[in-house]
């Protein structure tokens, strides 16, 4: 997702609207615009805000690495040296975690376990056996589907079950071979973690983009909010010749997608994604091409956006619907793309051109 020009011409127009909310922030008129980007995390990042005069740009960019780095630092299980790389390759037993780190865990395995498993930071001998962790893609001769054997010995090592949480001593007991994987929940929390750092150093207009997952607080000089194009899957990559879109005002919330467009394979004509179903050990069948969820928090977001996509659209949209979630869920078919809606996504729709 990316924040639109002007210009685009909507198919779809969401506008959220909580009326026992503050009204937005709006810059001041003596405000200075500033543009961020770079790459963390194995992704591309970028930062618009305006601020006061005397939050410089550099100390606003020193601030925006800080909360990427500490991010890395923390979760990359790319990285051996963060808690998540030495809680990985820890003997089984109980491991703890440092009061940063702690909410993130605890959150993703209260997620899991109000999801059903549908979205579990414990996959990660799962996901690497598949191809998409650190090692990286199966090679030949080794890079058709893992069989049934290797699966269940992964299956054995994974599951948010296995692992006993200590919330006093800030630890995890785990059983040999467990991975985490926070891959489902660091950016969205990435994404608060610079937001929340942006408004403490003044800049209290603007948006922060992390692979894909965004988080905007207040208004634009011109009083508009933040219009963000929703995802596309892979498959409406290209621009329509009409130039329409599906767009939505963005303000003091956060919207994060996940998809099969990025991290993907093809086998025996079957797209097969990186995101896994912890009860079968593979990836998510459904035919669910990309879930895009709105939410306060970006880590929430995110999360659900996974666990959405492995229920599948029966489930994720009854689950939506029960827990009063806004979300858009495109699913692949074998007549093209659908588009479906959650209630709450459904109350946020205010323009459809034919």
């Amino acid at each position: 997702m990316a924040e639109t020009l002007g210009a685009t011409r909507p198919h779809e127009v969401f506008v959220p609207a909580d009326e026992t909310q503050a009204l937005p922030v709006r810059p001041a008129a003596d405000w200075q615009a500033h543009r961020f980007a770079g790459t963390a995390m194995g992704t591309s990042w970028a930062v618009k805000a305006w601020a006061p005069a005397g939050a410089t740009g550099e100390a606003l960019q020193a601030a925006i690495h800080a909360q990427l780095q500490r991010t890395v630092d923390l979760f990359s299980h790319w990285h051996a040296h963060s808690e998540i790389g030495r809680f990985n390759d820890a003997p089984a037993g109980a491991f703890g975690f440092s009061e940063a780190a702690w909410p993130v865990i605890e959150r993703s395995l209260a997620l899991a376990q109000a999801t059903q498993g549908a979205v579990d930071p414990t996959l990660g001998a799962l996901i690497d056996l598949w191809g998409f962790g650190p090692a990286g893609p199966r090679e030949p001769p080794d890079a058709a589907v893992p069989d049934a054997a290797r699966i269940n010995a992964a299956l054995q090592v994974s599951g948010w079950q296995r692992v006993r949480v200590d919330a006093a001593t800030r630890s995890l007991h785990k059983p040999a071979g467990l991975r985490l994987d926070l891959g489902g929940i660091a950016k969205g929390w990435a994404v608060d973690q610079v937001s929340a750092a942006l408004l403490r150093a003044g800049a209290a207009v603007h948006l922060v983009e992390v692979g894909g997952e965004l988080k905007a607080r207040g208004l634009k000089p011109d009083l508009q909010p933040w219009w963000v194009e929703l995802e596309s899957p892979s498959s409406e990559a290209r621009p329509r010749e009409d130039g329409r879109r599906s767009l939505l005002a963005l303000v003091d919330a956060a919207i994060a997608t996940s998809g099969d467009g990025q991290r993907h394979f093809e086998h025996e004509g079957q797209r097969l994604a990186h995101t896994l179903d912890g009860r079968t050990g593979c990836p998510a069948g459904h035919g669910i091409a990309t879930v895009s969820v709105l939410h306060a928090s970006a880590m929430e977001a995110d999360a659900l956006a996974t666990a959405l996509t492995v229920m599948g659209l029966t489930r994720a949209l009854a689950w939506t619907a029960h827990n009063g979630l806004a979300a858009r869920i495109t699913v692949r078919g074998a007549q093209g793309l659908s588009h479906h809606l959650s209630p709450a996504m459904q109350a946020l729709r205010c323009t459809q051109e034919a």
